[in-house]
Order: C-alpha cells, then sequence, then structure tokens
C-alpha cells in the first residue's frame, strides 16, 4: 500500500513545530533565571510552572465544554494522566533542572537533542512505526550536527569533567522518562482521552507530585516575589507548558515521536541565537557548522512519509 505525502510538509504541521520550538528555544534563559536569581529550590519552581499550566489548560477545557465528559468516570483515564504526569512533569523537569545546577544551560539543551533518538526506537519497538531510510539519513546529519553543537559547549563548559558527567547523566534520565511519554501520546488508548483534560489532570497530578517531592526534599514551600520570577513562572507555566505541550503532544500524534522530537534539534540553535542577541554568545565554526546540519537533517527527515505501522 503506497501511504500518502504527509502534512509535515503544511502549515497545519509546520506552523504548530515552529511555535512549540521557538517558545522551548527560549525557556532555557527563563530556567536558569529561576536557578541563579532565586532562592527558590528547583523542585517548587517545578510545581510553581506546572500548577499554572494545569489550571490554565483545566479553564480552556471548561470554557470548551470538555470537562465533564465520560473520560471523568474512567479510572483508566486518571491512571494514564497520572504516568504522564510523573514520566513528563515530574522526573524530565526534575532531573533538567537539576542538571542545569551542574553544567550549562546550553550544554543541556543540546544533549536533550538526544531525545529524536529514544522517541525513535521506542515507536519502532512499541507503535511498529516503520524508519524509512529518508528518516534515517536526516537524523544522521541532525545528529552530526548535535555532536558538533555538544563538542563546542562542553569545551565552553566552565564545570570539571566530575560535574559535567553528572550534568549529562541527569540529563539522559530527563530524555528517557519524556520519551516513554512522548510514545504513550502516540497510542490508541491515548487517543480515546480528549486531549486539554488529559493534560490539564496529568499537569496537575504531576505539580502535586512535584510538591509533595519538594516539601520533603527541601521543606515547605519557597516563593521568589521579583517581577521576573513571576513572570518567568507564568511564561513557563503557560505559554511553555499549556501552550507548547498541547501543540507538541498533537504533533506526536500526527507526524510519529521521531519526527515531533525534531524540536529537540532546533532548540539548542534558537537558544544560541537568543543568547546571541541578548547575551553576547560568540558563534564559532564548530557552532555554525553544527546548526547548519541539524537545519539540513530537520528539512530531510520532516519531508520524509508518515510513520506506517
Amino acid at each position: 500500500m503506497t501511504l500518502p505525502r504527509p502534512n509535515s510538509t503544511r502549515a497545519a504541521v509546520l506552523i504548530p513545530f515552529a511555535i512549540v520550538t521557538l517558545i522551548w528555544g527560549s525557556t532555557w534563559i527563563v530556567i536558569r533565571d529561576q536557578l541563579a536569581g532565586a532562592n527558590v529550590p528547583p523542585s517548587w519552581s517545578v510545581s510553581y510552572r506546572f500548577l499554572v499550566a494545569g489550571l490554565t489548560l483545566a479553564a480552556v477545557a471548561a470554557w470548551r465544554g470538555e470537562l465533564g465528559g465520560a473520560h471523568r468516570r474512567d479510572p483508566g483515564f486518571w491512571r494514564f494522566a497520572a504516568l504522564v504526569g510523573l514520566l513528563q512533569f515530574v522526573m524530565n523537569f526534575n532531573f533538567v533542572y537539576r542538571a542545569e545546577q551542574h553544567i550549562t544551560s546550553g550544554l543541556v539543551a543540546v544533549t536533550f537533542a538526544l531525545l529524536l533518538v529514544p522517541n525513535a526506537l521506542f515507536g519502532r519497538v512499541f507503535l511498529g512505526q516503520r524508519l524509512g531510510p529518508q528518516l534515517l539519513i536526516g537524523s544522521g546529519i541532525a545528529m552530526l550536527g548535535v555532536v558538533l553543537l555538544f563538542v563546542r559547549e562542553a569545551r565552553g563548559d566552565p564545570n570539571g569533567a566530575r560535574e559535567t558527567v553528572a550534568g549529562i547523566a541527569l540529563t539522559l534520565v530527563a530524555i528517557l522518562s519524556a520519551s516513554v511519554s512522548n510514545v504513550m501520546q502516540a497510542t490508541e488508548r491515548a487517543r480515546r482521552y480528549p486531549m486539554l483534560p488529559m493534560l490539564a489532570a496529568a499537569m496537575l497530578l504531576g505539580a502535586s507530585m512535584d510538591a509533595g517531592w519538594a516539601w520533603l526534599t527541601t521543606g515547605p514551600p519557597v516563593f521568589d516575589p521579583r517581577p521576573s520570577y513571576v513572570a518567568g513562572v507564568l511564561y513557563l507555566g503557560i505559554a511553555a507548558s499549556a501552550l507548547a505541550f498541547t501543540l507538541y503532544f498533537r504533533l506526536i500524534r500526527v507526524i510519529g515521536p521521531a519526527k515531533a522530537a525534531y524540536n529537540s534539534v532546533i532548540v539548542p540553535v534558537i537558544a544560541m541565537l537568543l543568547s546571541t542577541l541578548y547575551e553576547g554568545y560568540r558563534w564559532t565554526t564548530l557552532a555554525a557548522a553544527g546548526a547548519a546540519l541539524a537545519g539540513i537533517g530537520l528539512v530531510v527527515a520532516l519531508s520524509a512519509r508518515r510513520p506506517a505501522r
């Protein structure tokens, strides 16, 4: 059976893909400000972020009349949402925030680009999605670009080898937990549940787990009243979580987890461009070559056919 050309070259996919990539490319600077400029433990910052995100999506779902469906009485819905919350909004982000305490945000962002690999492998193993030659070639080109970016960031990391290893290890655990959650969104079970109520429940359950972990490990809630911290929580909660994850999970359902993960390849490039504008980041030959290869790999891979089952 001949598969149709994918929608991944059309505005219905390219526009949300671009929005997600641009938003997540800017979050590393905001997260770093929360870690460096605020006296708030990372777990509490994660809790506030997903509390805001969950309440935002719940309000939108209520406005759309989607909160009162049969899913509310389905135990499977709550188990699914709790697992997504644990993997995506607890483990993933707590490990990422802690990784940035050991290595630079740029190195964390570049390492996270490896999300493409487990997403593609898990999609093949658990969803039966074949990886066509065009997707493999694009992935290979993009991964070469990631390697060049990684070498550039690792060279510029001011921390010692021990700190670098710890930071990368924490990032890899975050990648694996995020990847499992990503693949869950492409299953038939996920399609049975309305997106907004499911995400709202996952984020609110995740926020409660984050808060429980934060209280257990760091003590009672701590909040920073600085306008920049409050603005950061709102931006990360509303734009980078409520909006971006809704678009991203829908992309996974349309183009598969492997292609959707290409945003993680471009995110560090966006972060570097923003750092150039606001922090005086200086490009090297390695960085420029890595960014160019990541972009070429993206174009090649996204022009491939939809993943077949």
